[in-house]
């Protein structure tokens, strides 16, 4: 084999290894861009509800990263629960409004204070708790902080994590 084709036979080596390289790290570069969450997804992390115009027995829902939130203001004939979210003098259920048997959304009774899925006939009381049918355990509660009297959905304050140490927030 003569000295040139050698260097030759060398030089295409090396520049189809470079070429495979350079497609190498562009195509992990593209795999590692479709594994981060959308923008739109991010944007949706958080999201923050004023409750100082809650009405008593009046459920509120709210969307958080596209699931229902439901927001209820406990009136005082309601029963107090380790679940309640406590701000001033008010006491809230906050859960995420998907039924913990089959994530149909159930409808509040507002009359007989309890929360019931209509595919099923699963039913929670005003604090979350399954007291009836197929749901396995209580609505969720999503992840919150409190500041002031509004409550900021997907993010962790010291109330949240109180609750799930304590084994409450599903």
């Amino acid at each position: 084999m003569k000295e040139n084709e050698k260097g030759r036979r060398d030089f295409m080596g090396m520049a189809l290894g470079a070429c495979a390289a350079v497609g190498g790290v562009g195509a992990l570069y593209a795999a590692k861009r479709t594994w981060d969450p959308l923008p739109s997804v991010k944007a949706a992390g958080f999201t923050t509800i004023d409750l100082s115009m809650a009405q008593e027995n009046v459920l509120n829902v709210e969307k958080w990263r596209g699931k229902p939130i439901f927001i209820l203001k406990k009136s005082a004939d309601m029963k107090a629960d380790d679940r309640d979210i406590v701000i001033g003098t008010d006491r809230y259920h906050v859960s995420i409004g998907l039924c913990t048997h089959l994530g149909c959304i159930p409808a509040y009774e507002k009359d007989q204070h309890k929360f019931k899925c209509a595919c099923h006939g699963g039913e929670f009381d005003a604090s979350g708790h399954q007291i009836f049918g197929p749901p396995p355990s209580p609505l969720e509660i999503p992840p919150f902080k409190i500041e002031g009297t509004k409550l900021v959905l997907g993010e962790t304050g010291p109330e949240y994590q109180k609750m799930l140490d304590a084994g409450l927030t599903v």
